[in-house]
């Protein structure tokens, strides 16, 4: 049982679609930050959002994935995957995520990946901290009016730097 695919804008290698990005959305810490991207990656992936939100909670207990500059990646191995998926959100207000550099986090990149994707996992991790390390593109995810607005910036920077 692997992800569905629809056909819409999603190869095995592409990390992120559309419907997997969310613009201000509310949360009052960072068990509710994670509990909004579980809810997102539940309907993506057909499984249950407590689940998928256990699972991040579990790696967040070995440290903080937030990687500073107002970023968190939080990252879980899920089965029933073949390939790895993110989930994108801004939050209206920042919480607190112990992050590296003490600042609360309002961009979180969520990534879930197979059980038994080493390497590929770590790519994609890699692949989505570069991404976001960018000043200029954090700047223009905290400016965007809208998740679309969203999803084309992550889109246009992930094939511009892809290349």
């Amino acid at each position: 049982m692997g992800v569905p695919h629809t056909g819409d804008s999603e190869q095995p290698g592409e990390l992120l679609r559309r419907e997997a990005v969310a613009a201000r959305v509310g949360a009052g810490s960072k068990r509710a930050a994670l509990g909004a991207v579980a809810e997102i990656a539940s309907r993506r992936l057909g499984q249950p959002a407590a689940k998928l939100l256990s699972a991040l909670q579990a790696r967040e207990k070995h440290g903080s994935t937030g990687i500073g500059q107002g970023v968190a990646v939080p990252h879980a191995h899920v089965e029933g995957l073949d390939h790895p998926i993110g989930v994108f959100i801004r939050l209206e207000t920042p919480v607190a995520f112990d992050a590296v550099d003490d600042r609360p986090v309002d961009l979180i990149f969520a990534l879930f990946a197979p059980e038994d994707a080493g390497v590929e996992h770590l790519r994609a991790l890699a692949r989505v901290s570069r991404l976001l390390r960018q000043g200029d593109l954090r700047e223009q995810l905290r400016q965007a009016r809208s998740a679309d607005a969203m999803f084309a910036l992550l889109s246009r920077e992930a094939k511009s730097n892809a290349a």
